[in-house]
């Protein structure tokens, strides 16, 4: 139906016939000339029509925005002054010849030149997608997928497909189930991860697989988080944790040279412990130059039990964030708002210090708190933080975990609010993760239970869990989680202690991951993994917003389809097929 594409059309054409097909992006109708700006996948055109050929002249003044069309005409230059610099096709046009009108379109229910709610944007995605800027996405998606599988396929990678109905695995979210029709009361779940699966593949000698896989998690959304999304998946066999990192930061950093023409150079690697003390998230944004400063050592002999309390607490954390030049930029008001910013992360308060002249002594600073800090106190907390004249210090009190939590929030907000977070890429690896966190008395494997320890025995990991490492990486890039990874666990006595450390029984393993512990008594090889968000990469190198501008056909925050509008209705013969009753609504 067509010759090339409206967005490939350019001077090496003038004097060709061509025939495009494509949308009406903007009608102009000068009277006697009508202007069509149409436009298809690859970019828009500008075609015109004149009275020369009343008949086609006629037909294109019925046209109206989203017209579906077929165009044959011939490509001659602009004329002179007329060249539009800002369109890859802004040196051309085409005169129309022909006009063929594919489909009409009824009157828009969304409105391409202003911002539309995302609801509507869902609601009519098919629309949605036809703007620029959304399949300019769509189309860089493709391309990243296809470099991923150029690169993994280059180094010796096989594509292997993994099951999508399967059994539950404890991957730290809720379970997608789906009901079974042949065995009645018994449910299948849409896979978190193809997690067992890789591992299992990697037992049956398969060495390097990759998949580009959907996922399912039944969570809270938000900008980066869908109930389904895509990973780049990939799992080895006789690899080191140091190996994985090498041929997946290659992959990367080609994608981004390739694709961006940017080079990220090496990736810098960071202690968990140090991210968290540093920075207060275990996935830092190394473009903003703020950073956490502990100071519990020298407030723990204050009077103020606000400080010395938590400073001495093993659990406890005091710290600090010193911002330069920053006593001016923040009234009272500014304050109350980043107190009650930092109380989201369960802060109870955040007192502050300025400093408005350093030379001048207590003098020359300011803060409610003053009174209750010694003078020596005070001169130890200027040097640790190295504070000057107009700085202003956020002080953070509380249990090492809300105390991070909510500083590193503050970080971040402090570094978009006052524009000192740079545009640059800053990547990094994180490793040396714990091996186990503890929550109200139960013990929760920080990666996944699969997750080997580094250097430690199944009876030193039994002895002291909260102590031990994991052989685990995660790669972030902006302060965004892209990837996470570890050495797996590959025999049968390490896989079951770290059951048991979480609580699983030896029966409750067997019934569960039978299957797995049974494979890992057959010559199971070392193996080690990484899975890549595939959405959450497309959102970074695309600079969207949300990794819901980044995916054709997303949910919306509360996981429904306004398109289809599921999640719908099962009617009662499928119900009783399924084996399912319906309890009561609540009144």
């Amino acid at each position: 139906m067509r010759s090339l594409y409206c967005g490939e059309v350019n001077e090496s054409h003038i004097g060709q016939e061509v025939t495009l097909c494509g949308w009406v992006n903007k009608r102009r109708d000068l009277g006697a000339v009508i202007f069509l700006d149409v436009r298809d996948r690859e970019g828009i055109v500008q075609v015109v029509f004149d009275p020369d050929l009343p008949d086609v002249l006629e037909k294109a003044n019925t046209l109206r925005n989203e017209f579906c069309v077929q165009i044959t005409g011939k490509v001659r230059p602009r004329p002179e002054g007329q060249v539009n610099k800002d369109m890859a096709t802004g040196g051309i046009e085409v005169l129309g010849l022909s006009l063929n009108i594919l489909n009409k379109s009824a009157p828009l229910p969304l409105d391409f030149n202003q911002e539309n709610s995302e609801e509507q944007r869902l609601r009519y995605r098919y629309l949605d997608l036809r703007r620029p800027e959304m399949s300019e996405r769509l189309k860089f998606r493709a391309k990243v997928t296809a470099a991923v599988r150029k690169s993994l396929e280059g180094q010796g990678f096989l594509d292997i497909e993994t099951p999508i109905l399967t059994a539950a695995t404890p991957e730290g979210a809720r379970d997608y189930l789906v009901p079974s029709r042949t065995h009645k009361g018994n449910f299948f779940a849409l896979p978190q991860s193809p997690q067992l699966f890789k591992q299992l593949l990697m037992m049956s000698g398969m060495e390097r697989y990759y998949q580009i896989v959907k996922c399912f998690r039944d969570e809270d959304l938000r900008a980066d988080r869908q109930p389904e999304f895509t990973q780049i998946d990939i799992e080895t066999s006789f690899m080191t944790a140091d190996q994985v990192m090498a041929v997946t930061e290659k992959m990367i950093r080609e994608l981004f040279i390739e694709l961006l023409d940017v080079d990220l150079g090496e990736f810098p690697r960071m202690p968990y412990a140090e991210a968290m003390r540093r920075f207060g998230s275990d996935k830092p944004d190394l473009r903003n130059p703020l950073e956490i400063v502990d100071v519990a050592d020298i407030l723990k002999d204050v009077e103020f039990k606000v400080f010395s309390g938590p400073a001495n607490d093993d659990n406890g954390r005091v710290a600090v964030i010193c911002v330069p030049n920053g006593a001016a930029s923040f009234s009272r008001k500014n304050i109350d708002d980043l107190t009650k910013f930092v109380g989201i992360y369960g802060a109870k308060g955040m007192p502050w210090l300025k400093v408005n002249d350093i030379d001048a002594g207590l003098e020359g600073l300011q803060s409610p708190i003053l009174k209750f800090l010694s003078e020596e106190a005070v001169a130890a907390l200027l040097e640790r933080t190295n504070a000057k004249t107009g700085d202003i210090i956020f002080f953070g009190a509380d249990t090492y975990t809300t105390v991070s939590e909510a500083l590193g929030a503050l970080r971040l907000k402090l570094g978009e609010d006052l524009g000192i977070t740079s545009d640059e890429w800053k990547p990094l690896w994180v490793v040396d993760f714990p091996m186990f966190e503890e929550v109200d008395g139960h013990m929760h494997a920080l990666h996944h239970p699969f997750t080997a320890p580094s250097n430690a025995t199944p009876e030193e990991l039994e002895a002291n869990p909260i102590g031990a490492l994991s052989d685990a990486y995660d790669m972030v890039l902006n302060g965004c989680e892209l990837g996470g990874g570890s050495v797996r666990i590959h025999d049968k006595p390490m896989q079951s202690a770290v059951f048991r450390i979480l609580g699983i029984s030896d029966e409750e393993a067997q019934e569960k991951f039978g299957f797995l512990l049974d494979a890992l008594q057959y010559g199971a090889p070392p193996h080690a993994g990484l899975a890549f968000g595939l959405d959450r990469l497309v959102m970074l190198m695309t600079g969207a917003s949300s990794i819901r501008d980044v995916m054709a056909f997303p949910k919306t925050t509360t996981a429904a389809c306004p398109l289809t509008n599921a999640p719908g209705q099962a009617n009662e013969a499928q119900l009783v097929e399924l084996g399912i009753a319906k309890l009561p609504k609540e009144k």
